[in-house]
């Protein structure tokens, strides 16, 4: 029987990569933005970005690039955001072409480790000379709209500026939720955060949590010879297998919602891929486009060769060498009947994520409605000068591409530069309910879960619904001209009746 997921994992891995790294170039030459002279005066737009992890850095590039001064605001005393604080040993899950947070980057590997992405993030930062641009140890606390324009903490000495983007990401804290008798434990207990150096050679290994962190602390357990390793999960998520081409066709969904059509990749993928494991699939009910699946193909594998096992279901109580666990069959919701078993365990390690930044630092009349409901996900109604970029969404499927931080950087350096492009506060929140509604009948609510072809098809539609954009096509989609449609505006205000009427959505 033919095996389409076997066949493109069968490919040669040489073909593969040097077609991979050929692409790459392509980008770089096509879509890469040139760093401005040191020298260079710059009379655009001021932005303020919040946060120096790969989208503040990104962003800040695109900015200056474009004639446009920024000042990037970072908490704490290095660049990196996630990537400066988790462990040596996490990498990409998904592969590094849907990686390329800014087109000048350029990975070696299909999947880089931390060091290779940190250094990716530092060669943008020094390469557009944001540097001196950089405020560390500044915490932004309030974020105001002043007469002149934004205020950060209440100081204007820190600057005052016409645009403001939000980078805080969606990784704050370790999340450690509280477990019953997890005092009453005798060995290791530790978030994946620090797991770096943490002894499992030999040892039972228990893993709070079924998402992404879970398969990494899989990783790092087989790699460092752990005996057995039990990931203990709540709820069920779709695994992929990690292969660009598969994650791309399923990233193509320009609906970003389960279809009838759905169940045709989700069979294939219970059939080829899930294959004798299929009962750890979501029960059908539970469609691939509902949530952000899991990138790993050798986790199913692990479970295989007996070195894992997946378990559904959840946790009763610790005690001293181990776990008691309620173990559900698929189907059955949180919570609900099972049967006990005991899972015995050296190292308790939780795979539970983080808590979400705060967007509080905002104006409250952003919060009407709350993200991910703003327009284009990342615009609040009634704030075309405010963008917060990569922390509003909640699940997706896609990639972490330098094509939707530019657009939205673009489209927020438009909407300062010409006063045609602004969608008024009425047209932002019809935008808003218009995608609703078209999404009504979607199993999650319209913002909680969105592809990246839908997600190209917001950016292609914002452009084509306002003429006046239309001459900023090039620029804000591919990054092509740079600012020069403000010489059109110029003369539009010139020659125009001196009433500036702004545009639909």
């Amino acid at each position: 029987m033919f095996d389409p997921l076997a066949f493109l994992t069968s490919l040669p891995s040489s073909l593969l990569f040097r077609i991979y790294t050929s692409s790459q170039r392509i980008i770089t030459h096509l879509f890469s933005p040139k760093p401005p002279p040191s020298t260079a005066y710059s009379d655009g737009p001021k932005i303020a970005i919040i946060g120096a992890g790969l989208t503040g850095i990104s962003a800040a590039a695109h900015c200056v690039s474009h004639d446009s001064n920024v000042v990037i605001f970072e908490q704490t005393s290095n660049i990196g955001g996630i990537w400066a604080r988790v462990n040596s040993s996490s990498g990409l899950q998904i592969h590094s072409i849907m990686y390329r947070f800014h087109p000048s980057v350029s990975y070696n590997k299909e999947y880089p480790k931390r060091d290779a992405i940190l250094e990716q993030i530092k060669g943008v930062w020094e390469r557009y000379g944001l540097q001196k641009k950089t405020r560390f140890g500044i915490k932004v606390r309030k974020v105001r709209k002043g007469y002149s324009g934004w205020i950060i903490n209440d100081d204007p000495g820190l600057g005052i500026f016409d645009g403001v983007i939000a980078a805080v990401g969606t990784c704050g804290e370790p999340k450690i939720p509280p477990v019953k008798g997890m005092e009453d434990f005798s060995g290791t207990k530790v978030h994946s955060e620090h797991l770096e150096g943490i002894d499992v050679a030999g040892k039972n290994v228990a893993v709070i949590g079924g998402s992404a962190s879970a398969v990494e602390v899989l990783e790092y357990a087989a790699a460092h010879g752990a005996k057995k390793v039990h990931i203990l999960s709540r709820s069920d998520k779709w695994i992929i297998p990690r292969n660009p081409v598969i994650d791309i066709l399923l990233s193509c969904n320009v609906f970003g919602a389960e279809l009838y059509a759905s169940i045709i990749p989700e069979f294939l993928l219970r059939k080829f891929f899930y294959r004798d494991l299929e009962d750890l699939a979501p029960a059908k009910k539970q469609g691939l486009w509902e949530g952000t699946p899991i990138v790993n193909s050798q986790v199913l594998e692990q479970i295989r060769q007996g070195k894992a096992k997946w378990l559904r279901g959840d946790i009763e109580h610790v005690s001293k060498k181990g776990m008691h666990y309620n173990l559900r069959a698929k189907g059955v919701p949180e919570g609900g009947p099972g049967h006990s078993m005991f899972v015995p365990a050296d190292v308790i390690i939780y795979a539970t994520g983080y808590t979400r930044p705060s967007l509080g630092f905002l104006p409250d009349d952003c919060f009407d409605p709350p993200p991910p409901n703003w327009y284009l996900q990342t615009f609040p109604p009634g704030h075309v000068d405010l963008c917060a970029e990569n922390c509003t969404y909640v699940n997706a499927i896609g990639t972490v591409g330098h094509f939707h931080i530019g657009v939205y950087t673009r489209l927020l350096l438009m909407f300062l530069t010409d006063p045609l492009t602004r969608p008024p506060e009425g047209a932002m929140r019809f935008w808003v309910k218009f995608t609703g509604a078209l999404k009504s009948r979607a199993p999650t609510k319209a913002f909680d879960f969105f592809t990246y072809a839908e997600l190209c098809w917001w950016f292609l539609e914002c452009i084509v619904v306002n003429p006046f954009r239309w001459k900023w096509a090039p620029f804000v989609l591919l990054g092509w001209g740079g600012l020069r449609p403000a010489n059109i505006v110029r003369k539009e205000k010139r020659y125009g009746s001196g009433r500036l009427e702004v545009g639909p959505w």
